[in-house]
């Protein structure tokens, strides 16, 4: 049978409050926990906080006083929630750690979403950002390493490859190219809508986090790193944000934020293999459900609408999360080198970019001095011989290429590590583990 969540009453909200060791729960074992349990928990720390956020937003603009108590009282649930959420990480699991965490989070769902994306041209901006999240994990990776001693696979387990990958100096841009065509409200799938809203406080998520840690390492390189991926973050916020129609109005968002907290958490649920934290799971799903039917009862109040012309009538996957790695490859070898185009709302690839793109001013200054994202790699070396990577074989012999590819002719960084310096490395790497063999 098809679950129709519209047909779902759920938990009356009056038994939703809970007491604070519910509330502050216990967090998992960090070498225990399945890789995409920690994926979910990361992904739906950001779905409240965006569906949270919202909330206060929408109860500034609203006169009734009775629909605006209606708002805090979820709101109020949702920040219970949210806690939980968060707080399943535990206090020993490093900030470094945790990062590691959230851009194996944009990377396979992204990867997902892009995939399972039935309009053509949002599943272009999935890809397109999709190469610059996963950058972002090998970057952090060369940090983990040499500050931490953590190797990529205790986070990632073996699940999503570690490979340069769309340079992260190059994901700066003129903010304003970021912005896309947005979809039409009237025609766009509800499959569409969520998948959006779920990239979107991933995103969010993920600039929050970065602006509220970065600063807790001491080596300043690595929190210059942190301070240039964080900006891209803000960079992927204004691009999905775009994507969505800004004539809906603020109850069909509502709706929307609601019919995405339920399909997320329905899946969740379905996909976790931890039994405690799959209970918690089927319990928010429970609470949500109540939640979307008092966004329904609102919508249909000042709308005059139903709700099914907006979200359908059945449950929709935003993500399963699992290994992406032969789908991420082939985009990688396709469009590292691939750009934001100077107007319209398209790509161009690096050879096509007229000398006066704009973003080749803003990449300029940001990285007049250095990268700090390249200083990943040279940190890399200096610890390792060459870059810490994990990854197939035939997907590491095209490391070289890959790079050049996704380097461009103008506002390169002067401490970039070049094609053939990271081929350098690579050899002297691995004629050293030769050596290493005949001497065993």
């Amino acid at each position: 049978m098809t679950f129709n969540p519209l047909k779902e009453k759920g938990m009356p909200l009056e038994k939703q409050l809970r007491n604070w060791h519910q509330i502050a729960g216990k967090p998992y074992n960090k070498t225990e926990v399945d890789c995409y349990t920690r994926t979910r928990q990361i992904l739906m720390n950001g779905i409240e906080v965006e569906a949270w956020g919202f909330k206060h937003q929408l109860a500034r603009y609203l006169e009734d006083n009775d629909d605006k108590i209606k708002l805090a009282q979820i709101g109020r649930i949702e920040n219970t929630q949210q806690m939980t959420c968060n707080w399943m990480g535990p206090a020993d699991q490093t900030v470094l750690e945790t990062t590691l965490g959230y851009e194996q989070v944009a990377v396979d769902l992204t990867a997902w979403l892009a995939q399972n994306e039935p309009d053509e041209y949002v599943k272009e901006v999935f890809d397109f950002g999709l190469l610059e999240d996963f950058d972002h994990l090998y970057r952090y990776s060369q940090f983990a390493y040499a500050k931490e001693g953590i190797e990529p696979s205790s986070i990632v387990q073996g699940q999503t490859d570690v490979i340069t990958g769309r340079p992260t100096q190059h994901h700066h841009n003129c903010n304003g190219l970021r912005k896309r065509k947005h979809y039409d409200k009237a025609t766009a799938s509800p499959q569409t809508k969520v998948n959006i809203l779920t990239v979107l406080s991933g995103e969010q998520q993920t600039h929050n986090f970065y602006a509220e840690h970065g600063f807790m390492y001491g080596d300043h390189i690595l929190r210059e790193t942190y301070a240039e991926i964080k900006d891209v973050e803000e960079e992927h916020v204004t691009m999905y944000e775009s994507l969505i129609d800004p004539t809906e109005s603020m109850w069909e968002k509502l709706l929307i934020h609601e019919f995405t907290e339920v399909c997320n958490y329905y899946t969740c649920m379905e996909d976790e293999q931890d039994e405690r934290i799959k209970k918690l799971w089927e319990i928010f799903l429970d609470m949500e459900l109540n939640h979307l039917q008092t966004a329904s009862e609102l919508f249909k109040k000042y709308e005059n609408r139903e709700p099914e012309e907006v979200i359908g009538d059945g449950i929709i996957i935003p993500c399963r999360f699992k290994s992406q790695k032969a789908y991420v490859q082939k985009v990688l070898e396709a469009e590292a080198g691939k750009r934001l185009a100077p107007e319209g709302g398209f790509y161009k690839s690096t050879e096509e970019l007229p000398d006066d793109w704009a973003s080749y001013s803003v990449q300029s200054r940001l990285c007049e001095l250095s990268a700090p994202s390249e200083n990943a790699i040279h940190i890399g070396g200096l610890y390792n011989d060459r870059d810490i990577v994990e990854a197939k074989k035939e997907l590491l012999d095209k490391q070289t290429d890959i790079l050049k590819n996704g380097l461009q002719r103008k506002s390169v960084a002067s401490n970039t590590v070049m094609p053939e310096e990271l081929e350098s490395m690579i050899k002297k790497h691995e004629s050293k583990n030769k050596n290493k063999e005949k001497l065993i």
